[in-house]
């Protein structure tokens, strides 16, 4: 039997790298010479507190934002020289903050996941309807496919955009803080929904995430940032800590394991 060794080679390099990120806002400077790897098939949390730069971070390798110096590697090319069209074949993202005609159906917004496929003018092919079929089938709207967006509550919305990302039938997905403005139910389904993603389809997840407690319960790999710089990085039950909470966050809180989970005591 034949063996592909340069498919099995790609299969070991890590999905994305960043290699002395740099980045300022005029004489602000908010991230300093930082450099990691995401892993390929797990799901990365960006954690720390507000200011450290892990916004500015997600949005420098979502091409957001253009570095300093430095640059972000996918797949081991630099994402500055590719079209955006391809970057979107290869990456999706879920943003903070998101918005919609109320009266456009969930179907129909799914369906703009596809646009990176599609030629000026072109209808839906059998493909897209697939693909749109799969992802309203994964996230649980197809109950909910003709309906309006406008009449969905905000965990229901929060899925049609992650829907939408799937449509685009990458395997790696950014999120920007999706529990943002949930209720505790909601924020669960989500972060249930996106841990079934990585389990069930191998999606590449990486994501920034608030809550302390809910990134190392659904991360394979946390990245902690303080003052513009990689304070802690690694799998949870290994990097965090009283310490390195105290390191990111300013605050010594105790850390306790329950079931060979850890969780941090917030009161």
């Amino acid at each position: 039997m034949q063996i592909d060794m340069t498919n099995t080679i790609t299969e070991q390099k890590p999905a994305m790298e960043v290699k002395g990120l740099s980045f300022a806002y005029g004489s602000n400077k908010v991230l300093q010479n930082i450099s990691l790897q995401i892993e390929k098939g797990k799901i990365t949390t960006i954690m720390g507190a507000n200011g450290c730069g892990k916004s500015t971070l997600f949005s420098l390798m979502t091409r957001n934002l253009n570095p300093g110096k430095g640059k972000v590697l996918l797949h081991g090319k630099n994402i500055q020289s590719m079209k955006l069209m391809d970057m979107a074949k290869k990456v999706s993202i879920v943003h903070q903050y998101n918005s919609a005609m109320d009266d456009i159906t969930v179907e129909k917004l799914v369906s703009y996941g596809r646009t990176p496929y599609m030629k000026l003018m072109a209808t839906e092919s059998e493909e897209d309807k697939q693909i749109i079929d799969w992802a309203l089938e994964v996230t649980n709207l197809n109950k909910y496919r003709d309906r309006e967006v406008g009449k969905l509550s905000g965990g229901q919305r929060q899925r049609v955009w992650i829907a939408m990302a799937l449509a685009q039938n990458t395997k790696i997905l950014f999120l920007d803080e999706p529990t943002t403005y949930l209720d505790i139910r909601y924020q669960i389904e989500i972060l249930e929904l996106i841990k079934k993603l990585n389990r069930d389809y191998k999606i590449t997840i990486i994501m920034v995430l608030h809550d302390i407690n809910q990134a190392i319960h659904f991360s394979d790999h946390v990245i902690g940032l303080s003052e513009g710089k990689v304070i802690v990085e690694g799998r949870p039950s290994e990097v965090i800590s009283t310490e390195s909470i105290q390191k990111l966050y300013g605050i010594r809180l105790n850390v306790a394991t329950v079931e060979g989970q850890k969780f941090v005591l917030t009161v």
